[in-house]
Formats: C-alpha cells, sequence, structure tokens
C-alpha cells in the first residue's frame, strides 16, 4: 500500500523548481516506475511528490551546437521511433528495445532511469559510450555534469534534492562511429540486466580507429567505464594490411588487441559476491561485441 503523500502539478520547470527549493521533504515523480514500486515497499516515504508529467519543457528530443539534447521526461519508448536518435545515436534504439516491456517503456522516462542510478540501469552504458552529460537546474542555477561522474553509486548521484535532472546532452558522433549494446538477462523481456555492454569505435577513413568507447552496466555498484581497454583499441587499424616487421595483418593485430581489451574490462568490473560469474560474461560479450563492430563496413 502506498503511503499517504500531497501530489503537487506545477504547470512549469520554474515552477517545478520553485516547488523543489521550498520543501526537503519533496520527490520529483517522473514515470514512476521505480519511485512508485519503492514507496509502495516502505523503502520511501515522500510527503510530498513533484509531477513532471505535465511539463513539455523536459519532453523533447532536439540538436543543437552539435549536440544531441534529449529531454529528462522523455520515454523510453520515444527512443524507439526518433529519427534524431535513429541518426545520430542508435545505440540508444538497441538500448531501448531491450527495456522492460512496452508498458513500462510508455512510462519510465530516461531522467528516472539515470536519477535511480540502479547499477543494473540499462541508459546508463547507453550513454556513456555516447560520452553524455546531464543538464541540472534549481531554481537558482544551472550547471552540467558529465555522466560519469554524476553516477557516484549504487543508487547515488550528484543531483541535490533543489535540482532537477532537465536534459542529457550528447555529442553528435562523427561519421564513422560504429556502435552496439547488448543485455543479458534472465528472461527476453521484463526483466532487469544481469550484464549490459555497449560499445563504441570511431574509425577514420583509414580504416583506424581513432577513438574506443566502452562501459558495462550491473557488474559493478554503478555503470562505468573501461578507460584502459579503451586504449588498447585506440591506434589500431581494421585493415587486412601487412606491415613489416610483425607480419600481422591489421585484423590480426586488432584482434589481439581485443584480447587486451577483453581482458582489462574482466578485470575491472566489481560484481558483489556471489556474482563472480559475471566477470567471464563481461568478457563473452565484449569480445562478441568489439569483433562485430570489427566487421562493420569489411
Amino acid at each position: 500500500m502506498l503511503p499517504t503523500f500531497e501530489l503537487l502539478k506545477p504547470q512549469t520547470l520554474d515552477e517545478a523548481l520553485g516547488m523543489l527549493s521550498q520543501r526537503t521533504d519533496s520527490l520529483p515523480l517522473a514515470g514512476g516506475t521505480n519511485l512508485i514500486v519503492d514507496m509502495r515497499s516502505g523503502k520511501l516515504a515522500p510527503k510530498k511528490l513533484v509531477d513532471l508529467g505535465g511539463l513539455q519543457e523536459l519532453c523533447c528530443i532536439r540538436e543543437k551546437d552539435g549536440h544531441l539534447l534529449i529531454g529528462a521526461g522523455v520515454t523510453i519508448a520515444e527512443l524507439l521511433d526518433d529519427p534524431m536518435i535513429e541518426r545520430h545515436a542508435p545505440i540508444l534504439r538497441q538500448m531501448a528495445r531491450s527495456f522492460a516491456n512496452t508498458l513500462i517503456r510508455n512510462r519510465a522516462t530516461v531522467g528516472g532511469n539515470l536519477v535511480n542510478a540502479a547499477p543494473c540501469s540499462d541508459t546508463a552504458p547507453a550513454l556513456l559510450v555516447l560520452d553524455a552529460e546531464v543538464e541540472l537546474a534549481s531554481k537558482d542555477e544551472a550547471r552540467r555534469v558529465p555522466l560519469d561522474e554524476f553516477l557516484v553509486g549504487a543508487f547515488e548521484t550528484r543531483r541535490q534534492p533543489n535540482e532537477l535532472l532537465t536534459s542529457v546532452r550528447v555529442p553528435i558522433p562523427p561519421a564513422g562511429a560504429r556502435m552496439t549494446f547488448e543485455k543479458m538477462g534472465l528472461r527476453k523481456i521484463s526483466c532487469m540486466a544481469k550484464v549490459d555492454v555497449a560499445v563504441r569505435l570511431d574509425v577514420d577513413e583509414g580504416g583506424t580507429v581513432t577513438n574506443a568507447r566502452i562501459a558495462v552496466g550491473a557488474a559493478s555498484a554503478v555503470a562505468l567505464r573501461v578507460s584502459s581497454a579503451e586504449e588498447a583499441l585506440i591506434g589500431q587499424s581494421l585493415v587486412a594490411v601487412v606491415p613489416a616487421p610483425q607480419g600481422l595483418t591489421g585484423e590480426q593485430r586488432f584482434g589481439m588487441a581485443i584480447e587486451e581489451a577483453v581482458r582489462l574490462v574482466g578485470e575491472t568490473v566489481e560484481p558483489r559476491a556471489g556474482s563472480e560469474y559475471k566477470r567471464q560474461v563481461v568478457r563473452g560479450m565484449t569480445r562478441r561485441l568489439l569483433s562485430s563492430l570489427s566487421k562493420e563496413g569489411a
């Protein structure tokens, strides 16, 4: 049973920020797919909820100054059909397809999923490989925080009680960006991730990896990027040319780089006691995703 609470219905974003600044016992309510569950279980018992559902300022996806701006109130379902997401960030569509089920995708929001900061968050790894920042606003100021700094730990972020996460900023990737996402769960739908892996490779016209991103969710207390594994891939060529004097093709050398990245990812994740098997799962998923990206366009 839900505890008793007062529902506040702001008409504008400024009004919502004013409500949060005046009431330390308030929580923002977006889709409610996590918050309402926590209230029913007794984990949370806020006296007031500030309903963000009708705020159009939070519900759009647009391009601006070389960035894709995703409003915090955009639902996971909306990521599936938006042409800008398809063009610039197809990994978010991949992620959204595996997110829970249709009913929850229609309610759950991008901002709510990030603020909840569950270790098994599906949005976080996909957005981490896109170098996303979050925009936070209070009544008095606004600020931007890189997503990998915003996520502090399990169910912990840098959002202050008087702040709202208003949007996610994604730099539009270069033309040679290749990206993919995979989720491992106990079922194909309606399940929490046991492991999420997101991978991105930026490849120049000559077939050389100029930038790499690898992010893992549900295998540590917080979704994280593995920078050491990324560095093992940068500068590697995907072209099957035999360089002297090693006598190895670009494909063979990249295969060796993949194995080094796989090793480093397995060493970096920190699954909780009893879930050590996730190291092996993460290694296998990372190897598979990197191999598939290396063959794109071949």
